[in-house]
C-alpha cells in the first residue's frame, strides 16, 4: 500500500514536470527571474553612493579645509569643484551639484580654540536616494578627518579613545552583493507559490483534474506530487542562479555552504508550495490567482526582514510575522550566504520552517480535499 502510494506520488510529479516543460511561458518566467532579474536587482539601482557631484566653498583656506577637500574622491563622489559662495545656489538650482559643503572663515582656528564652529552642507533633495545616503557618508568623512587632525594637533590625553570601524562580511559596502543574494531568497518564495498554484489551476482549466478523480488516487498523493515536483524545479533554478549568476557573472563571494542553504530552501518550499495550492483552491482562474498572489506575496517580502530589518518594524508586526515561513528563511539565508553560518547556528530557523510548513501543508490539504470532493 505504501509502495503504491509512493509510486503514485512519483509518477504524478513526473507528469507535472512534463506539463511544465510544455508550458513555454512558465519556462521563460523561471529562466528570466533567476538570471536577468537577479542580475538587474544587483546592478541596475545601486543602494550606495555612486559618482555624486559635490562642490566645496572654502572660505577658511586653512590646512584643515584643504584636507577636507581631498577627502572626497571616486567612486562615491566625483572630484570636488571649488566654487565661490555666490556660485553655490546657482549650481544647486541648475542641478550641477548634489552636495555643496560650505567651510566658513576661521573654521580651523575656532575648532582649535574649542569654539564649536559649524559647517553648512547643502543637499539637492530632489535626488532623494543620493541625498539621504550621502548626508550620512559626508558626515562620517568630515568627522573622521577632523578627529584625525585634532589627534595630531593635541596631546593624546585630550583624546583617550580612538574608534576604529571594521566592516564585516562586506568590507567595501558593495550594494550588488546584498541585492543579488536577497533577490535569490525572495525569488525562491515567489516562484514556488506561482508554480504550484499554476499547476492546480492548469489542471482545472484543462479538465485533467477530473481524470485524476476517477483514478485510485488520494488528494494527499495529488497534492504532494505537485509540492515535490515544483519545489524541485525551484531548488535547481536557485542553485544554478547562485553558482552561475551570483558567483559567476556578479562575482559575489558566498561565505557559507550552498548545500546547507538548499536544505533550508527545501524546508521553506514545503510551506510556500502549500500556500500556492491553498490560494489555487480559492481562485477560479489565473487572473484571480494573480490578485491573491499580490495580497500574500507583497506582505511576505516586505515584512519578513528582506527589505527592512525586523527590528525597525512595530513590535506587533514582528510577532505576527514569526508565523510566516519567509521570516525564518530570510534569517537563515542571510546567516548562511552572508555570514557563513553552519548548522549549529541555523538549526532553530530550520525547525521553525519545518513546523510552519507542516501547519500550512495540513490546512492546504484540508482545503484541497474539500475542493476535490465538491468536484467529484
Amino acid at each position: 500500500m505504501v509502495k503504491n502510494s509512493i509510486e503514485n506520488i512519483y509518477n504524478l510529479g513526473v507528469k507535472e514536470l512534463w506539463s511544465l516543460i510544455r508550458d513555454p511561458i512558465l519556462l521563460i518566467l523561471i529562466a528570466f527571474t533567476f538570471t536577468a532579474s537577479v542580475y538587474t536587482a544587483a546592478t541596475a539601482v545601486p543602494d550606495g553612493l555612486q559618482n555624486a557631484s559635490i562642490g566645496i566653498v572654502d572660505e577658511d583656506r586653512s590646512t584643515l579645509s584643504e584636507r577636507l577637500q581631498t577627502a572626497f574622491y571616486p567612486p562615491q563622489f566625483t572630484l570636488p569643484d571649488e566654487i565661490t559662495l555666490s556660485e553655490m545656489d546657482a549650481g544647486l538650482d541648475r542641478g550641477e551639484y548634489t552636495f555643496v559643503l560650505n567651510i566658513p572663515p576661521s573654521f580651523q582656528q575656532d575648532l582649535l580654540g574649542n569654539r564649536h564652529p559649524t559647517m553648512q552642507l547643502n543637499i539637492d533633495a530632489t535626488r532623494m536616494t543620493q541625498g539621504f545616503t550621502g548626508n550620512m557618508i559626508i558626515n562620517q568623512i568630515i568627522n573622521a578627518e577632523i578627529s584625525e587632525y585634532l589627534a595630531r594637533e593635541r596631546s593624546v590625553q585630550d583624546l583617550p579613545v580612538n574608534l576604529t570601524e571594521r566592516m564585516r562580511f562586506n568590507p567595501n559596502l558593495t550594494a550588488s552583493w546584498f541585492g543579488a543574494l536577497n533577490e535569490v531568497i525572495n525569488l525562491v518564495t515567489m516562484l514556488s507559490i506561482i508554480l504550484t498554484g499554476a499547476a492546480v489551476i492548469r489542471e482545472r482549466e484543462r479538465g485533467t483534474i477530473e481524470h485524476l478523480l476517477v483514478m485510485p488516487l488520494t488528494p494527499f498523493e495529488i497534492m504532494l506530487s505537485k509540492v515535490w515536483s515544483m519545489g524541485l524545479v525551484v531548488l535547481i533554478a536557485s542553485s544554478l542562479s547562485l553558482i552561475f549568476v551570483v558567483q559567476g557573472a556578479l562575482d559575489v563571494p558566498i561565505e557559507g555552504s550552498i548545500t546547507l542553504f538548499i536544505v533550508g530552501a527545501a524546508l521553506n518550499l514545503f510551506a510556500t508550495t502549500s500556500i500556492g495550492i491553498y490560494l489555487a483552491t480559492i481562485a477560479r482562474n489565473m487572473p484571480q490567482f494573480g490578485m491573491l498572489l499580490l495580497l500574500v506575496l507583497v506582505p511576505l517580502q516586505m515584512l519578513s526582514g528582506g527589505m527592512t530589518p525586523r527590528e525597525s518594524m512595530p513590535e506587533i508586526i514582528q510577532y505576527i510575522m514569526l508565523a510566516a515561513p519567509t521570516t525564518h528563511f530570510i534569517e537563515l539565508g542571510k546567516a548562511i550566504l552572508f555570514r557563513g553560518a553552519g548548522i549549529s547556528i541555523v538549526w532553530p530557523s530550520m525547525g521553525y520552517l519545518l513546523l510552519i510548513g507542516s501547519a500550512f501543508f495540513y490546512f492546504a490539504h484540508r482545503r484541497f480535499r474539500a475542493t476535490i470532493g465538491q468536484m467529484a
